[in-house]
């Protein structure tokens, strides 16, 4: 496969001058849920930008020799240690051939970066004619899995359940955000009918049996220890969070793992622990299958301190995903300006962390079987101005790249 995704990506620069490049996972301006990243004691939140913006593309240079000569992709890598690599992937992303070219060349699993999301699954109108939530996938949602189908990728279905990118209306009276929020037994009908019908929708359009996990709810706790206001919490109750995971466990199928997904992980993982033990049945069987660890995170943070909380989190026994991973350039904040030393730093954090979980995996400590990165290049990130990812702007493999797929050699050490 000799470098299969540079020489792809080196046609596609000669052919796509007038590309667009996008945030978080192909949009540039965020959502109110845009994340501020995981450092000190400060919270971050996903990002999931919704408009277009023209692409910061860097010059195209020379490949390097560690790029001539490199023949192994991410998911390679990540397969010796039995895992899916994967990326998200948005519309704007699927009309971006130096995009495509990479995922396809380093990538076997799939999550939707803001496709699947309630704000683009829940039809107002339908809702309010039928009186009951319905879930309809508009084109774009269609195209990336059509996409995902045809080229035989897994999917993380991302997410059910959130305090953001959902809408309004779904908590007001006769679904118009006008009147007045519903009761708590009328919004636990709607969250049942969000939950199942996204199951059904999945089946009716032939692609449910290329998932195998799906976040429930999304971004529920506090670093103080507290669940997160909002109208699911404010409405039903605290107990929101047992509901959701009651449903998804009913109308899933045994294939597709249940996760809690979050951000700051390593700030919550003792309140994250204690929540998932309280996920079970009458019976006592646990309802959630796993713990999705955002990983949004920063050169600057303690590398100890994030194993610590991977470490608590695998105690529950429960799988734990990485499925948002970025590694920004400096802190919170404070971007650190993107050179030689600061890139080299950048490719020694990824090989670390990476390497770090793979012992972890390979001696039983912890149960991982996906890992997926919040996207591809520089220039199509949401947190672009910290040069977080893989690639950079002219769509060339950084040190990062390197670290990922453990080429210690090209990762960034000067030993």
């Amino acid at each position: 496969m000799k470098s299969k995704y540079l020489a792809l990506a080196l046609a596609g620069l000669m052919l796509a001058g007038g590309c667009r490049a996008t945030d978080n996972t192909g949009t540039v301006t965020p959502t109110a849920e845009e994340p501020v990243a995981t450092v000190a004691a400060e919270p971050t939140e996903e990002a999931g930008p919704t408009e277009e913006a023209e692409p910061t593309q860097e010059a195209e240079t020379a490949p390097t020799e560690a790029e001539e000569e490199h023949e192994t992709g991410i998911k390679d890598v990540f397969a010796e240690h039995n895992m899916k690599a994967g990326t998200c992937l948005t519309a704007w992303d699927l009309r971006n051939p130096l995009v495509m070219d990479i995922v396809s060349a380093n990538f076997n699993s799939i999550t939707c970066g803001n496709e699947m999301k309630p704000d683009y699954t829940l039809n107002q109108k339908k809702s309010q004619e039928e009186g009951h939530v319905v879930v309809e996938y508009g084109q774009d949602t269609i195209n990336i899995l059509e996409w995902c189908k045809e080229n035989g990728m897994a999917m993380r279905g991302h997410t059910l359940v959130w305090y953001s990118q959902t809408p309004e209306w779904l908590f007001h009276e006769n679904f118009d955000s006008s009147q007045p929020l519903v009761g708590r037994e009328e919004l636990l009908t709607r969250m049942e009918d969000l939950i199942r019908g996204n199951f059904e929708e999945l089946e009716r359009l032939g692609y449910l049996d290329m998932f195998y996990a799906y976040d429930v709810i999304n971004e529920g706790w506090m670093e103080d220890g507290k669940p997160r206001q909002c109208h699911w919490s404010e409405i039903i109750g605290d107990d929101y969070f047992w509901h959701a995971f009651y449903f998804a466990d009913q109308y899933a199928p045994e294939t597709v793992d249940l996760y809690y997904n979050d951000y700051n992980e390593q700030f919550k993982a003792d309140t994250l622990a204690e929540f998932a033990a309280t996920l079970v049945d009458e019976d006592g069987r646990s309802l959630i299958d796993g713990i999705g660890l955002q990983a949004h995170l920063y050169t600057s943070d303690d590398m100890e301190q994030y194993f610590d909380a991977i470490d608590t989190l695998a105690a529950t026994g429960l799988k734990l995903q990485v499925t948002e991973l970025d590694v920004c350039l400096g802190k919170w904040q404070y971007p650190d300006e993107k050179n030689e030393d600061t890139l080299k730093e950048q490719g020694r954090f990824y090989y670390d962390l990476i390497n770090g979980i793979f012992e972890r995996v390979d001696d039983g400590r912890v149960e991982m079987d996906a890992f997926t990165f919040w996207g591809t290049a520089d220039s199509t990130s949401w947190r672009r101005e910290y040069n977080p990812m893989l690639f950079d702007g002219a769509f060339k493999p950084k040190y990062a790249y390197y670290g990922a797929i453990q080429d210690r050699e090209n990762a960034g050490f000067d030993e």
